[in-house]
């Protein structure tokens, strides 16, 4: 059974329809002003609306039977000139409206990115890439409609329905009766087609972001390589198709859900001007008091104009309520908890010596309990300058400890401090130009590689790239490209080797130029030449820097000032590569076991 990785999302506590309702409405509070503008416009549109059917029971009543020419074209020049007024307005109406809408649609964008800024490693290592870019995409680009003119529809109808229904009281009650008879009904069943439809948009969405997740996993180049070294372009063709076939499914669904009910409504409502005028007729016929042909026609032309705007606003309530299944999932976003936050009085750290202490480090990435600690009882001191290689097997917390450092994540136990601060007191911008990180894991956009490298330095001039380039032992290999530093390294750097990419990553710490460094397993992919070349460019990286090491090749950390070896997250081992050379304890079988597999290879 496929899991969406939404199970995972907490509930927001207040998930109530009044309550999102309530929360809707306060995402336009900024723009109340515009908005009130654009109420004036739609009072104002409505009542001038509402003057064509008396003029025109003057016309009827008054200026035909009695033959007052200039009077009848007074009448008529009025109708062409609220019909001028009413186009005006509609236009500014539209064009202010939509702009809020818009303006709105982009701070829920942007409230949305930056929550996920936010948010700790730990969420993206448990959520698809594919439904992060659907929520952001899909949902909110669904909801584009509702923010921009569902909000304007739905006061405009509203207004035109009962400066409508006042004038049809105004002009005779009876005939306002028959007409508003069915109303009631009518609003329950847009309710339940509304209710209906919300609960097909849920479903399309998720199919949506389980698509999106697809294309983009099975589509980048790293899924195309697999898919076809593994004979799978068929199968995953046939799976999409699968998808693609339940995703029409539920949008057929979602166009068709109701259609009958409202249908109905759409009927009666048409149907209504000949039960009126024969109720008028019949009236008439048996001379019924306070009728006249006038009253009667303006009557019914004022029962048509209000079809348009009551129909319209049953749809709208629907429109309104399928949306807020949109508004709930861009909510679950917006109230995922921020578990890695900036204290409220930051310190900052105007020079950076690069001193890292670990005292007493206790991490899990269950605080519940239910799984042992990754990281236990970790004392640990790096001076300025120092430097400190961790091994230890696959999953003795070699990579976690270096996490902590940056505050990829948070102690659950103990402290990590950078020049006797802890980590946790620290303000971003000291903390990120305090620590750098070169992984085994490249990460490039697909962009130039000057791009590239300024991601790390923004003002950084074209020489400060290159003099990074050079110290990482890349700048001729860029030189020699035929667009130079404007050559672009494809999607997820493909265009480049894995020791090209890890120069590259190089460079870029080297011109983010930060006082202490850490290296995670960066040369453990590469090939014995390969990672010769990047460990020079990595030796000219340290010098100078607190440097952290992780290592799975032990070849490269003999040189180190204190090497660690860690066991099930405890230290099991410390010291120089000498003196654990000669305990002949765990670290020197980890080198036999380094000079087997050489042996091998």
């Amino acid at each position: 059974m496929r899991r969406d990785s939404t199970d995972s999302l907490p509930t927001p506590a207040d998930t109530g329809q009044p309550a999102q309702v309530r929360r809707i409405f306060r995402l336009f509070r900024p723009y109340r002003g515009r908005l009130a503008l654009v109420g004036g416009l739609v009072a104002a549109s409505s009542l001038v609306g509402l003057a064509s059917p008396f003029l025109l029971r003057e016309m009827l009543d008054t200026a035909i039977p009695r033959h007052r020419t200039g009077l009848l074209t007074l009448l008529a020049l009025g109708m062409i000139g609220a019909a001028v007024v009413n186009s005006v307005f509609g236009v500014l109406q539209t064009l202010i409206s939509t702009t809020v809408g818009q303006r709105v649609m982009h701070d829920l964008r942007t409230a949305v990115y930056a929550r996920l800024q936010s948010m700790p490693l730990a969420f993206f290592t448990r959520t698809r890439s594919g439904e992060i870019q659907s929520r952001i995409a899909n949902d909110i680009g669904g909801m584009q409609s509702t923010v921009t003119s569902t909000a304007t529809s739905l006061v405009s109808n509203l207004t035109s329905v009962v400066a409508t229904i006042a004038a049809m009281l105004a002009l005779d009650w009876r005939l306002t009766a028959v007409s508003l008879l069915l109303l009631p009904l009518f609003a329950w069943l847009s309710h339940r087609v509304g209710r209906e439809r919300k609960r097909i948009t849920s479903q399309r969405q998720k199919q949506l972001a389980a698509m999106a997740t697809m294309v983009t996993e099975s589509l980048s180049v790293s899924g195309i390589l697999l898919g076809r070294t593994m004979g799978r372009a068929d199968s995953l063709t046939a799976r999409f198709t699968e998808e693609s076939e339940r995703l029409a499914g539920l949008e057929v669904r979602a166009g068709t859900a109701g259609r009958w009910r409202m249908s109905v409504i759409g009927i009666v409502m048409t149907a209504m001007p000949a039960v009126l005028y024969w109720s008028g007729g019949m009236a008439l016929a048996f001379g019924g008091p306070g009728l006249s042909l006038g009253t009667l026609v303006a009557f019914v032309s004022l029962q048509q104009g209000l079809l348009r705007p009551t129909v319209s606003l049953l749809s709208t309530g629907v429109d309104i309520q399928s949306s807020l299944a949109l508004f709930q999932r861009i909510f679950e976003y917006l109230d995922l908890p921020v578990e890695i936050t900036e204290p409220e009085r930051p310190v900052r750290l105007e020079r950076i010596r690069g001193e890292v202490r670990f005292e007493q480090v206790e991490f899990s990435y269950d605080p519940e309990g239910s799984v042992p600690p990754t990281l236990t009882g970790i004392d640990l001191a790096v001076p300025a300058g120092g430097s400190l290689a961790v091994v230890g097997p696959t999953g003795s917390g070699k990579s976690t400890l270096s996490q902590l450092v940056p505050r990829l994540y948070d102690v659950t136990g103990g402290r990590v401090l950078i020049d006797g601060v802890d980590v946790r007191r620290l303000d971003f911008d000291s903390l990120s130009r305090a620590v750098g990180v070169v992984s085994q894991e490249t990460y490039l956009f697909h962009a130039s590689v000057a791009d590239n490298l300024r991601f790390a330095k923004p003002e950084a001039t074209d020489e400060e790239i290159r003099a990074a380039a050079r110290a990482a032992q890349i700048h001729d290999h860029i030189d020699a490209l035929p667009q130079g530093y404007d050559t672009l390294v494809g999607e997820r750097g493909h265009r480049f080797s894995g020791g090209e990419k890890q120069r590259l990553a190089i460079a870029r710490t080297i011109l983010r130029n930060p006082p202490i460094l850490i290296l995670d397993e960066a040369t453990s992919a590469l090939d014995t030449r390969t990672e010769y070349a990047v460990q020079q460019a990595i030796d000219a990286l340290s010098a100078g820097r607190t440097t952290i090491t992780i290592a799975h090749r032990l070849s490269t950390i003999r040189d180190a000032d204190q090497i660690v070896v860690l066991d099930a997250g405890r230290i099991a081992e410390s010291g120089t590569h000498e003196q654990l050379l000669a305990q002949d304890g765990r670290y020197a079988a980890l080198l036999r076991r380094d000079a087997q597999l050489a042996t091998v290879g």
